[in-house]
């Protein structure tokens, strides 16, 4: 928790006599004084809670406040430097400043901070630094607002000794936050174009986070319920047996397509399942650079390549699906083939719906326009 706030209590007391000749005078005399002159405890006590200056010019202030990623998410660890810019009314223009670290809830706080004008200076492994700044009154109890630092995008200048696998962890907790209307998961799109790689367990540990999600399992309810409705894959039947069929297989279709696509090829192949926002550019550039995505990626080595993680995990997962649908809905390479082509197809106008539409209905996703990835030549 942070440090208890120091309670100024300022108010000057004044105390003068007067020269009488009756006892009567004197007693109302010291009545008046008793009634004007004292603060009350209760006064005095909701100057200091509510940040009141004092009357005192050089009178001490504190200041405190949260530090916080992008998705709102508490950051503990976090240095926080604060130094003197030099106002004139400040009595402490060292140069050295005074130092805290976030506690476990990210909260952070300095007493007997002398008024003025200050800076924050906030760091911490994985993210950018960032810098707060502000004025302090005398006798000022100043809460800064929530402070919240961006996920570094260059690994060489994080922090010395900062790992790729710890900036793409940090990297990858900020995407699997994104959900479209604060309820679809939208864990494979990265707002950061120079996002570090993510290392082979990671791409099966968000692979695995999309096959669990809640959503996941009412999507695939959905489109059983329809291809019921509709009475398609005859073989299965109809009732709760027929139903129970059809999930299995929409969800053995969604599950192949995710894992092989996304983790299994990615991590053989070296390639990056996530989809680059561009945001920038005329709109045809940007038509043709997000239907592309579905054909070509971002490798490891952030190069741009041919997508073979995606056609052939779509061809794979259109292959597999011939040993679970019905007999007659079973015509070996045509199903292949359709089915890879309709994974290819429904990835291209995901990603045109991601770079026009999505991050706008998106909460948890970055609000600045971020740099634009570099593409291949025509994009």
């Amino acid at each position: 928790m942070a440090e208890d706030k120091v309670k100024l209590f300022m108010a000057p007391q004044f105390r003068s006599g007067f020269v009488v000749f009756t006892l009567l005078i004197l007693g109302w005399t010291s009545f008046c004084q008793g009634q004007t002159s004292q603060a009350s405890p209760e006064s005095q006590h909701r100057a200091a809670s509510t940040g009141e200056q004092s009357s005192d010019p050089q009178a001490p202030a504190s200041l405190s406040g949260t530090i916080a990623d992008q998705s709102g998410a508490v950051i503990a660890g976090a240095r926080i430097k604060l130094t003197r810019t030099g106002d004139p009314r400040s009595t402490d223009n060292s140069s050295g400043g005074q130092e805290a670290v976030s506690d476990s809830d990210g909260q952070f706080s300095f007493a007997n901070v002398a008024p003025g004008a200050f800076q924050l200076t906030i760091t911490s492994g994985g993210f950018e630094t960032r810098t707060s700044s502000g004025i302090l009154l005398s006798g000022e109890v100043h809460m800064v607002p929530q402070i919240a630092l961006t996920v570094a995008t260059n690994v060489v200048d994080v922090q010395v000794g900062v790992s790729q696998t710890e900036v793409a962890e940090e990297q990858m907790k900020v995407e699997e936050q994104q959900r479209v209307l604060g309820v679809l998961p939208n864990f494979y799109v990265s707002y950061i174009p120079d996002a570090v790689p993510l290392t082979s367990k990671q791409k099966f540990k968000l692979a695995g986070k999309t096959m669990i999600d809640p959503f996941t399992f009412v999507i695939v309810g959905g489109a059983a319920g329809v291809e019921q409705a509709q009475n398609h894959f005859k073989g299965y039947g109809q009732g709760a047996q027929g139903y129970g069929k059809r999930y299995g297989a929409g969800y053995a279709d969604t599950a192949a397509g995710t894992f092989i696509g996304a983790a299994i090829l990615p991590s053989l192949l070296k390639q990056d399942p996530r989809y680059f926002y561009k945001g920038t550019g005329s709109t045809l550039s940007r038509f043709f650079y997000a239907a592309a995505n579905a054909v070509i990626c971002k490798g490891d080595n952030g190069r741009w390549q041919a997508n073979y993680s995606n056609v052939l995990g779509s061809l794979a997962a259109g292959g597999i699906s011939n040993l679970y649908y019905p007999a007659q809905d079973r015509n070996g390479a045509g199903l292949t083939l359709e089915n890879g082509a309709i994974g290819l197809a429904s990835t291209a106008v995901a990603n045109v719906f991601q770079e026009f539409f999505i991050r706008k209905l998106t909460p948890k996703a970055p609000k600045e326009t971020p740099p634009v990835p570099k593409a291949p030549a025509g994009f």
